[in-house]
């Protein structure tokens, strides 16, 4: 119960500022018509529901699960199938993503369907997988987070040079983007449990920096497409 008032409480901070402000633009500068300002107000409930609903999914469901697949896994004694099930869950997580899907889904209107959005979207699930089951070797093998992010990060510059322009603020984009609700929660929780089987509780610090390298997978995803479609 203790959980549930907390993040109802979590829920209202978050939106109340901006429908503070949206309140007090309309009526002192904006003045929207009072149909478009209703559908406003009725979609501030909906998504205070809505994020109240998940928050409480994150907790009760996907942190839970996660942090048993990770602290399972090594277990197995066997790396490739920890790195597979790594990437196989960064692919689906990243499917499933809100995020991915709105900013897909505007990139296709604005190229007028040159680039699709089930295209876009499988590119960038594949970038997130294939850096998780990097992230997941980084984790076994105890590399140092900064090379890796050294690497990724000159890999990503160096493509750019060769792709088309209009890809590069896209590829920047989707790597955002795989920051979001459902990606997250997940991915750290399945770090956070590999981590702590595999070097104890001490060592939990290890599961972090899969968020950073996991949002380099779509920009290099992105960016491979820019030469593609170049």
């Amino acid at each position: 119960m203790e959980d549930i008032k907390d993040t109802l409480k979590e829920v209202v901070f978050a939106i109340l500022p901006i429908t503070a402000v949206i309140i007090l633009l309309q009526f002192t500068l904006i003045g929207l018509p009072s149909d478009v300002f209703l559908q406003f107000l009725i979609g501030v409930v909906l998504v205070s529901s809505g994020l109240f609903l998940f928050l409480i999914g994150v907790h009760i469901g996907l942190l839970p699960i996660g942090e048993m697949i990770g602290s399972t896994l090594p277990k197995t004694n066997k790396v490739w199938l920890i790195v597979l099930v790594g990437f196989i869950l960064g692919f689906v997580v990243t499917v499933a993503e809100p995020d991915v899907r709105v900013l897909s889904s505007q990139i296709e209107d604005v190229s007028g369907g040159d680039i699709s959005q089930m295209v876009l979207i499988y590119a960038v699930a594949l970038g997130v997988a294939i850096l998780v089951g990097l992230a997941m070797l980084r984790i076994i093998f105890d590399i140092d987070l900064k090379w890796l992010l050294f690497g990724g990060y000159a890999a990503v510059f160096i493509l750019a040079t060769f792709t088309a322009g209009d890809f590069v603020p896209i590829s920047f984009d989707a790597g955002g983007v795989t920051t979001g609700p459902m990606t997250v929660p997940f991915i750290l929780a399945l770090g956070v449990g590999v981590a702590s089987v595999l070097r104890g509780k001490s060592s939990s610090s290890d599961s972090f920096g899969l968020v950073a390298l996991a949002s380099i997978g779509p920009i290099l995803a992105v960016l491979v497409l820019g030469v593609i479609y170049g």
